[in-house]
């Protein structure tokens, strides 16, 4: 007889230091709520107001959110930014690029570099790492990241792989595709002697995970280890508005704080936890 793995869920935050509006949130959602793990975009807007937050919140855990694509950079390398020094917004051009360019290769692995250096100046510990827009299940960029994270202390990492079947869907031929580029990532974290989760949830609902779907979704997490990934936000700015239209930031926030939600882990018999815990 076998016996299923029990499960495990990790509530987490991507984003932080994007703007005022997230930080806020993410400060709310982990005072008041079940959120327990946030991912910091150290080159960001808001960074500085993040740090500060963070610095009031030892309980909160902080992973590097890496960015190669649409966001700002740290070093404003001409090969993979612009004048302004930011990452294009096209994941296939930039994905080529990254893959078939020495000379891009080299300054993102700069880049990459000084991102982790950035997170370690702040003296926070590293918990986790990703990257925006699930950049890292790009060969190029998860083995760079894990390789450069290594060093500055990385043990966990997420793979973005979220199973149709707990969503209410039949699988497409997408998730067929994000499986194929899941393993090849899994198999970099395994061999780096890394952490990570078995499911995570986030991808079809991103900006949309509001309390319903959340609350429909908990019963049938899978066993083992999901993620569960979130935007929350207070409102959105100009530029939030732009790169994520249609975002319900403050239903996310709602998804979070929300006593219900904590009631429905609770007769589900799902555990909350954190990557250091795994």
């Amino acid at each position: 007889m076998t016996i299923s793995s029990p499960r495990r869920v990790i509530f987490s935050a991507d984003d932080f230091g994007m703007s005022v509006e997230v930080n806020e949130a993410i400060e709310e959602a982990h005072r008041k709520g079940l959120l327990s793990t946030a991912s910091l975009m150290v080159a960001a807007p808001a960074f500085e107001d993040a740090l500060k937050r963070a610095q009031r919140m030892p309980s909160l855990r902080l992973g590097l959110h890496l960015v190669v694509i649409e966001g700002d950079s740290l070093l404003h390398l001409p090969i993979i930014t612009d004048q302004q020094g930011w990452f294009g917004r096209n994941q296939l051009q930039l994905g080529f690029q990254y893959f078939f360019s020495p000379a891009t290769r080299s300054a993102l692995k700069k880049e990459i570099h000084a991102q982790f250096q950035q997170f370690a100046r702040t003296g926070l510990r590293l918990n986790h790492a990703n990257a925006h827009k699930h950049m890292h299940l790009h060969p190029t960029i998860g083995h760079m990241m894990i390789h450069i994270g290594r060093t500055y202390g990385l043990k966990a990492v997420r793979t973005p792989m979220e199973p149709a079947g707990p969503l209410g869907e039949a699988p497409t031929l997408g998730d067929q595709a994000l499986e194929q580029w899941t393993r090849v990532l899994r198999h970099q974290i395994h061999r780096a002697g890394m952490k990570t989760n078995d499911s995570c949830f986030g991808l079809r609902w991103s900006g949309h995970m509001t309390p319903e779907r959340i609350h429909q979704l908990i019963p049938q997490l899978p066993p083992g280890v999901s993620e569960i990934y979130f935007h929350p936000a207070k409102g959105q700015n100009a530029q939030m508005a732009d790169l994520m239209p249609g975002y319900q930031p403050e239903q996310e926030l709602a998804t979070l704080t929300s006593p219900a939600t904590k009631d429905l882990l609770a007769a589900s018999g799902i555990q909350t936890t954190t990557w250091d815990a795994l």
